[in-house]
């Protein structure tokens, strides 16, 4: 059955969707300040757009190694739902239906 650590597991998965979004939106904004910087002159500016290319970098590779694990850990959800599926089938139906009824209930009463 359903556990507190899987529900951890599962907020985890949420929490990591959340930050791949927001560094995706980070990266795209950091590339676009680099085009629209790209014609400047000045040591500073230089300065700021080296470091800011290296952290780009840095960024996008966080970015795949998460991505990776929302993957790996999503393919690991799905297998251990398909697995406890197989192995109790007349259970599952029975938390399907419940859970259908349930929702019929609240949904009924709107």
């Amino acid at each position: 059955m359903y556990t507190e650590i899987e529900d951890n597991e599962m907020m985890d998965v949420v929490t990591r969707e959340k930050l791949v979004a927001d560094l995706k939106i980070v990266i795209a904004d950091t590339e676009e300040l680099l085009r629209a910087t790209a014609d400047q002159a000045g040591e500073k500016i230089a300065a700021i757009r080296v470091k800011a290319e290296e952290n780009l970098r840095n960024a996008k590779l966080r970015l795949a190694r998460a991505e990776a694990a929302i993957v790996e850990r999503t393919k690991a959800a799905a297998k251990a739902t398909d697995d406890y599926v197989r192995a109790n089938p007349w259970r599952a139906v029975g938390i399907a239906a419940g859970a259908g009824f349930i929702i019929g209930l609240l949904v009924g009463r709107r």
